[in-house]
């Protein structure tokens, strides 16, 4: 803020974000810490460059007045980002009930017994704002993530990967009961073919015997026995 017995003025530096090929404005406020009427004149070294609205005016005693300056769209940007643009801003006292439309520029030449206040203020280029980038937050080791809401919503990512872990985990199942399934199967089909063996071998063996049990089929039940066993205890 730049203070003077007349005007205070904030800011004193005129900040624009630059954008090619943007028009882009920056206000200024000028208070009046009088009682009197201050009329006030703004210059910059640049005309062709700046729209200053209003450039001349009358700032009311005990009031305030805001102006607003527009940097017309550049076609490219300064070495370095610097601007050597300024403005000068005066003020005097003037006479009660002038209207900006009565200002003369002879107000605010400097002559005896009139007292000029001049504010110089400089250009200051910005480089424009930059949207903030997404933080993704690493869940913490040993925990499974949960679903969170955003602004009463569910997050799509984390029930995304929910389904997809679920969903691995039913396919391990799946093909684990398959696997046990082909595994009773064949099971079956080699207990069918053993029983079918030993069928034939007691028939054979008693034809030769005349009715008596022979030692392999003892055999054979024994291995049906285990192989059973060995199938109702893995189901």
């Amino acid at each position: 803020m730049s203070t003077g017995d007349l005007l205070n003025i904030e800011p004193v530096e005129l900040k624009f974000p630059f954008e090619l090929k943007k028009q882009i404005s920056c206000s200024l406020q000028l208070s009046n810490k009088t009682e009197n009427h201050v009329a006030f004149k703004v210059k910059t070294t640049n005309p062709k460059k700046y729209c200053v609205r209003p450039n001349t005016g009358v700032v009311m005693p005990r009031s305030t007045c805001d102006v607003l300056v527009t940097m017309q769209a550049q076609k490219e940007a300064p070495p370095d980002m610097q601007c050597r643009d300024k403005f000068l801003l005066q003020s005097v006292v003037a006479t009660p009930g002038i209207a900006a439309k009565d200002i003369t520029p002879e107000m605010f030449s400097k002559a005896p017994g009139r007292v000029v206040e001049e504010c110089k203020l400089k250009v200051l280029y910005l480089p424009p704002p930059q949207p903030p980038s997404p933080v993704l937050e690493e869940p913490d080791e040993g925990v499974s993530p949960k679903v969170s809401f955003d602004n009463g919503k569910l997050n799509r990512s984390e029930v995304t990967r929910q389904y997809v872990e679920s969903d691995d985990k039913f396919s391990e199942a799946r093909a684990l009961i398959i696997k046990l399934t082909e595994e009773k199967n064949a099971a079956i089909q080699q207990s069918n073919k053993i029983r079918q063996e030993i069928e034939l071998l007691s028939r054979g063996g008693n034809k030769s015997q005349g009715g008596g049990v022979s030692i392999i089929v003892v055999i054979a039940i024994a291995l049906i026995g285990l192989l059973l066993g060995y199938i109702l205890k893995n189901n």
